[in-house]
């Protein structure tokens, strides 16, 4: 097995992926206790406290497996990016190989488990003022205005980027107006040296169960008490935290613009929708090793096999 060598350390970041709901939190749990180590959150929508129902947060039951990080650490009010968090993660990481030769991340957020794993180009700070004019035409105009105004400034990197994806939109068109020069010509795609060794394993299931699952984790977040969690943030609607699959739909029902019954239905279409870009995003990565959730056993002797040959 071919890790991606930082050093000649021997310490080993092992990475679980894969689509929403396929059961990333519960495994990553049982193989930290297996290993008697930690778990390190790279699902964007965890890192905020006051989104717990409609975000699966870690149940009491997971976090009493192994400690959890970088989960529920931040506030929907706090300016964070993808830029912090390679920085706190890797900061975090230094510190935790010093007790644990195996540290566990997971999380279905591509661009956060690709900026632990090889960095992102150095990119210039975000600019609060033009971040707030974006943000003004994104729910003034909606998305398919960013959609048009980075097409024409950057149409190189619109023909691959997330169309469904505002902060992408945003942030490519942030770097534009900063610069002048297109992102596309800024990022290097350079992978950063680590000094430890990476294990990607990825989880993924037939397609009609995982939207079954799909499917009965919404009806749990509802009787869990998801509308009364998307009432509560009512004031902070337009932050880019709360702009995720979940909140947007219970905040039209709320607003009287869907049916309860057609909210539900729509937080499962676009969940399905979310799942299928994550993996379309995942297959890219030739580095994952396939498994399904419930093969725990054999991921461990994976783990222990690659490890091994590691050393």
């Amino acid at each position: 097995m071919d890790f991606r060598k930082g050093s000649e350390k021997s310490n080993l970041l092992v990475v679980i992926t894969g689509p929403t709901a396929v059961g990333k939190t519960r495994l990553a749990a049982k193989l930290a206790q297996h290993y008697r180590t930690v778990v390190i959150s790279a699902d964007s929508r965890q890192f905020y406290r006051e989104l717990r129902i409609g975000t699966a947060f870690p149940t009491p039951e997971e976090l009493d497996l192994a400690p959890h990080h970088f989960v529920g650490h931040l506030s929907v009010n706090d300016d964070y990016n993808v830029s912090k968090y390679e920085n706190e993660v890797l900061k975090f990481l230094d510190q935790a190989f010093k007790k644990h030769h195996l540290i566990i991340l997971t999380g279905g957020s591509g661009l956060y488990v690709d900026v632990v794993c090889k960095g992102i180009d150095d990119l210039p700070e975000a600019d609060p003022d033009i971040r707030r004019q974006i943000d003004k035409w994104l729910n003034e105009k909606g998305i398919e205005f960013l959609q048009e105004k980075l097409k024409a400034v950057d149409p190189k990197y619109f023909a691959t980027v997330d169309k469904n994806n505002p902060k992408k939109l945003a942030r490519a068109i942030e770097v534009f107006l900063l610069t002048g020069i297109p992102y596309s010509l800024l990022r290097k795609n350079q992978p950063k040296k680590r000094p430890f060794h990476i294990l990607k394993i990825g989880l993924n299931m037939q397609r009609e169960e995982l939207f079954e699952r799909i499917s009965l984790r919404t009806d749990k977040m509802i009787e869990d008490g998801l509308v009364e969690e998307v009432r509560s943030l009512a004031d902070y609607r337009n932050l880019n935290a709360l702009n995720t699959v979940g909140y947007k739909e219970i905040f039209e029902y709320l607003d009287g613009k869907l049916s309860f019954e057609q909210a539900v239905i729509n937080i499962k279409t676009n969940t399905r929708r979310y799942a299928k870009r994550q993996l379309t995003w995942l297959k890219r990565d030739k580095e994952i090793k396939w498994f399904e959730p419930d093969q725990l056993m054999l991921i461990i002797n994976y783990i222990d096999e690659c490890n091994s040959s590691s050393k």
